[in-house]
């Protein structure tokens, strides 16, 4: 598939810095023909964040452009190996229905993954058709663009378009390709694919993702070491977040953990509504491993297959590197609690640190669990004392644990309130919602419920009067499930 000039007006300026590493590590690969691509939803406002102009050509180049039928001047499509322990069981993998377009430089010097989800079969596809359906392209969409609105690294959806093909799975949907966005698709699984290929091609890889994601490593001592503690603490960071908003990932296997830090694939993923940290809502994860409350715990077991790749880096000597790695392995959960009971005190409004501030955090959890409360909106309606007016607040204990509160907050109540404000959302991609959206795009071709909702998570913290309804949760959630689309 030959590149074309028809797109310069747009401002790509691609680079294509990961096709120098090792073949082991990627195979050229182009996007299938398909019929008839139309654009279903393009983000202008992250386009514009990039420096591209997609007004410059018409919907029908757009979508062409979109689906990898003619692609931009400099541009090196490529589908990347990489492996991954999938609820805890090894695997070789790869992009079996992703292609890497190139790397493009924004504006502000930053460079970032294009990657077309759906676009095809790779040499990675182990039989599948590496396509993809029109509601998990809408459901990453609207869920990365909440991510983002919600300020928690993440990627980010450039477009979607449907190919005007169906694709079978337990029936027939109209196919579709994802434009993703991404600081790089580099992963702890791609380590693992490396140690196990070559070591040459895994010292070199551990020394782009320093220069790429890193560079301040780069003259460290011991960077590989330090390499590991920093994508440690940027992992420690975002589940910690992920748990601030009631996030449940869904697939934490170690091919899904960037190395960037960014959260990455949303597959089988929700937000919790009610209080529970046993909650999960992957079809396939019946036993719960990834449940909202087991989550830090995954990270830190990923991060140990991580430090396992690293090893022979880190030290020649295997026990001098097994026990630095350790060492460095077991901070991870006080850096996790350091970050989740900062973003707690945000949450309650507490201003200043004092001995009792987790405590105090765990005992509004346990009132939470018990009483069945909504995680979202509870932690909005403390921000403001009209939301506590209603049930469930009446409640003995609650008034209980809220006069203690007040206690810490002390007299001056105005600037906390106002922090709560600025850290606990009013809205979040409610799961009915999502499927009300994706249900009317998928069935009716009505795209208006899917804007709606991209407007109200858009700006997740400011209370709108005609967007209300979509703070409310769900009337009855039981059996509620995610798929991954494949």
């Amino acid at each position: 598939m030959t590149t074309t000039a028809k797109y310069d007006g747009v401002g790509w300026r691609f680079d294509n810095t990961y096709t120098r590493l090792p073949d082991p590590l990627f195979v050229p690969t182009e996007p299938v023909k398909v019929r008839a691509p139309q654009v279903v939803v393009l983000n202008h406002g992250l386009a514009r964040e990039l420096g591209l102009d997609l007004g410059v050509c018409p919907e029908d180049a757009v979508a062409s452009m979109f689906a990898g039928q003619e692609l931009p001047t400099g541009s090196r499509p490529i589908a990347q190996a990489y492996a991954g322990h999938q609820y805890g069981g090894f695997t070789m993998l790869g992009d079996g229905r992703a292609i890497l377009l190139g790397e493009h430089r924004a504006p502000d010097g930053r460079l970032v993954d294009i990657q077309f989800k759906g676009a095809g079969r790779t040499r990675f596809s182990r039989g599948g058709d590496g396509r993809a359906a029109l509601g998990p392209m809408l459901r990453e969409y609207v869920i990365s663009e909440a991510m983002a609105g919600l300020g928690i690294p993440t990627t980010r959806s450039l477009a979607v378009v449907t190919t005007g093909e169906a694709v079978y799975r337990t029936e027939a949907q109209k196919g579709a390709v994802l434009t993703r966005v991404a600081a790089s698709h580099i992963r702890v699984g791609t380590f693992e694919y490396a140690a196990r290929r070559s070591p040459e091609a895994l010292r070199e890889l551990a020394d782009y993702t320093i220069a790429r994601h890193y560079p301040e490593l780069a003259d460290a001592p011991q960077k590989y070491l330090a390499l590991f503690r920093a994508v440690s603490d940027r992992q420690a960071a975002l589940v910690a977040r992920w748990q601030l908003v009631g996030f449940i990932h869904g697939v934490m296997n170690t091919d899904n953990m960037a190395v960037s830090g960014e959260t990455i694939d949303y597959g089988p993923c929700a937000f919790m509504n009610a209080y529970d940290p046993a909650t999960v809502f992957s079809s396939i994860d019946t036993g719960g491993r990834y449940a909202y409350g087991n989550q830090p715990n995954i990270a830190q077991w990923n991060l140990a297959r991580f430090a396992e790749t690293l090893l022979a880096l880190i030290d020649p000597d295997p026990e001098t590197a097994v026990r630095v790695a350790t060492e460095a392995l077991n901070e991870f959960p006080v850096r996790f609690e350091a970050f989740w009971l900062a973003g707690m005190r945000k949450k309650l409004g507490l201003q200043t640190e004092q001995e009792g501030d987790a405590e105090l955090v765990q005992s509004l959890l346990d009132w939470m669990l018990k009483s069945r409360a909504d995680f979202t909106n509870t932690f909005r309606d403390l921000s403001s004392v009209e939301g506590l007016s209603l049930e469930p607040y009446r409640d003995v204990d609650f008034q209980a644990w809220y006069a203690r509160w007040q206690e810490r907050l002390g007299p001056t109540t105005g600037p906390a309130y106002e922090l709560m404000r600025s850290v606990n959302p009013v809205v979040i991609p409610r799961n009915h919602r999502v499927e009300e959206a994706l249900s009317a795009a998928e069935k009716r071709d009505d795209l208006a419920p899917l804007y709606r909702l991209l407007e109200a998570v858009g700006s997740p913290y400011v209370e709108r009067a005609d967007l209300a309804e979509y703070r409310e949760p769900p009337a009855d959630e039981c059996g509620y499930r995610t798929f991954c689309g494949t």
